[in-house]
């Protein structure tokens, strides 16, 4: 029997400010087989969008905000919370700019308060270290909030984006200097740096892999070791920057690992991260 599956990686078809051109091109070109207009009106509607998790096999999906207006544009906080408002299968995620917002602590508590079960950084299209120490309010209330931090991590297609800031090494310090604090490296590190990424999750108690943008089938090429850490790794798809989740999930069912590792992969883990029964 498996367990609930949790897709921890998904972003709303619609941005309500603006999406940044050459981000949204890319989108309509992963879609370029389907009626644009009809696809994204109907991924716009939430009940739809959990259909479509249902029918591939997802019982659970974070949603997340994202306010990066120099790379890919703005979909607000506000907006996905509305999304995501009395539906129990979707899991809505904050974000926070640092360069938009100066008290990032009390924003959290605010955003957390408000229903968000998790915030996401994207230090590799905002532009920032997420070991810079103006940060450490943000994490000091995230991890008193018992909410888990998603950072980017490696690489992205996205113009504008730079990759320096990607390097999970980065978040060392932060796993140090908050022991409590759920971090999980999003996208593991992919390209330069699946090594840093996975050495960190076998060294921090609090660090996690998870692995939307990565082809499920390479995984254990890009990790040897995985089946050592699988109850540190969390599936993510990156929708709608896929095609396929119903294939991205049967090639994690394809992998030569045990049924319990990728039950924890699927979902197990991630319902931990985020006390799913508590909800």
């Amino acid at each position: 029997m498996h367990s609930p599956v949790i897709d921890f990686h998904t972003h709303p078809i619609f941005y309500d400010k603006f999406y940044v051109e050459s981000a949204l091109n890319w989108i309509k070109e992963m879609h370029a087989d389907k009626d644009w207009e009809n696809f994204y009106e109907s991924f716009s509607d939430p009940d739809y969008f959990i259909n479509y998790l249902h029918e591939s096999g997802v019982d659970y999906a974070v949603v997340m905000a994202d306010l990066c207006p120099a790379v890919t544009g703005v979909c607000t906080n506000e907006y996905v919370r509305e999304f995501c408002k009395n539906k129990n299968e979707l899991i809505p995620f904050a974000s926070i700019n640092p360069y938009l917002t100066v008290h990032t602590g009390k924003e959290l508590r605010k955003l957390v308060m408000e229903g968000f079960r998790g915030v996401k950084l994207y230090p590799t299209y905002q532009h920032f270290f997420p070991s810079d120490r103006t940060l450490y309010p943000l994490y000091q209330q995230a991890e008193e909030l018992k909410v888990p931090l998603m950072v980017h991590t490696g690489s992205s297609v996205f113009k504008g984006s730079k990759l320096k800031y990607g390097d999970p090494l980065y978040l060392d310090e932060v796993a140090v200097d908050f022991p409590a604090l759920k971090i999980v490296l999003v996208h593991s590190g992919r390209g330069f740096w699946y090594d840093r990424a996975f050495l960190l999750t076998r060294l921090h108690e609090n660090v996690y892999m998870e692995i939307a943008g990565l082809p499920p089938q390479k995984l254990q090429e890009y990790f040897p070791e995985l089946e050592r850490i699988t109850n540190k790794v969390i599936f993510g798809s990156d929708w709608p920057g896929i095609t396929d989740l119903k294939g991205n999930i049967a090639a994690i069912r394809n992998l030569s690992l045990t049924e319990e590792a990728k039950n924890n992969i699927l979902g197990n883990n991630a319902a931990k991260l985020i006390a799913l029964g508590n909800h």
